[in-house]
C-alpha cells in the first residue's frame, strides 16, 4: 500500500501539448518523468497513481506530447516525450526533442526530474545527457531503474550502487531506486521523493513531553 503525504490517486487528466506554449500557465509546482522510449514511464505514472492515468502499450514511443496530470491547484505530474528507440520518422524525433528541450529549459514551475532507466540497461548518452543537464539547473532528479523485477534483490542492489556511484561524480542532488510497476518495487520511494519535491523534506515533529 502506498504511503505518501500527498493523494496521488486524485491526478486528474488537464491536457496534451505539442509544446510548451499550450501548457498550463508556469506556476506553482511540477515534476517531470523523462526516459527512453522503452523504460516504463506510463507504466510507473500509473503505479503511482493507482490509476491508468497514462496510455501504455507494447510499441514504444507512444507519448509524442506533453501530458499534463493535475494533483490540485498548484502542483502537477508531467508526462514528456519519450527519446531514444521509437521506430518513427527522423522528422518527428527532432519535433519530439525540440519540445522536450524547450520543456526543460524554459519551464519555471520544473522542481524535479524523474528519469526512468531499464535496469538493465541504464545510463546511456541520452540519460546522463539529461541528469548533467539537470544537474546543473540545479533541478533535483530521481535515477529510477525500472523493470527490477527482471533480477533478483542481490543484482537488484548491486546495480543500484553501481548507479549510485557513477551518478555522485555529479554532485548533483541525485536520489536512486530500483522500480518495478509490476510488483510495486520502489513505489513508495519514488511517492517520498516526489513529496519531498512538492512539499519540502518530512520532519518528524518532536514528541511532545
Amino acid at each position: 500500500m502506498l504511503k505518501s503525504r500527498i493523494k496521488y490517486n486524485s491526478a486528474k487528466f488537464i491536457t496534451s501539448a505539442p509544446d510548451i506554449t499550450r501548457l498550463p500557465e508556469d506556476s506553482g509546482i511540477e515534476v517531470a518523468f523523462a526516459g527512453r522510449s522503452n523504460a516504463g514511464k506510463s507504466s510507473a505514472l500509473n503505479a503511482l497513481t493507482d490509476q491508468k492515468l497514462a496510455r501504455t502499450s507494447k510499441t514504444p514511443g507512444r507519448t509524442q506530447l506533453i501530458n499534463t496530470f493535475a494533483l490540485d491547484d498548484d502542483k502537477r505530474l508531467i508526462d514528456l516525450p519519450g527519446y531514444g528507440y521509437a521506430k518513427v520518422p527522423l522528422e518527428m524525433k527532432i519535433k519530439w526533442q525540440k519540445s522536450l528541450g524547450e520543456y526543460l529549459q524554459k519551464r519555471d514551475s520544473l522542481k524535479g526530474l524523474v528519469v526512468l532507466m531499464d535496469i538493465r540497461h541504464p545510463l546511456k548518452d541520452l540519460d546522463m545527457d539529461l541528469i548533467e543537464w539537470a544537474v546543473g539547473c540545479e533541478i533535483p532528479v530521481l535515477a529510477l531503474l525500472t523493470k527490477a523485477d527482471k533480477y533478483a534483490q542481490g543484482k537488484r542492489k548491486g546495480e543500484v550502487l553501481q548507479v549510485r556511484k557513477k551518478l555522485a561524480e555529479l554532485n548533483g542532488d541525485i536520489r536512486v531506486h530500483a522500480f518495478s510497476s509490476l510488483k510495486g518495487i520502489g513505489l513508495n520511494d519514488l511517492a517520498w521523493t516526489l513529496d519531498d519535491w512538492f512539499l519540502g523534506p518530512y520532519v518528524k515533529p518532536e514528541d511532545s513531553e
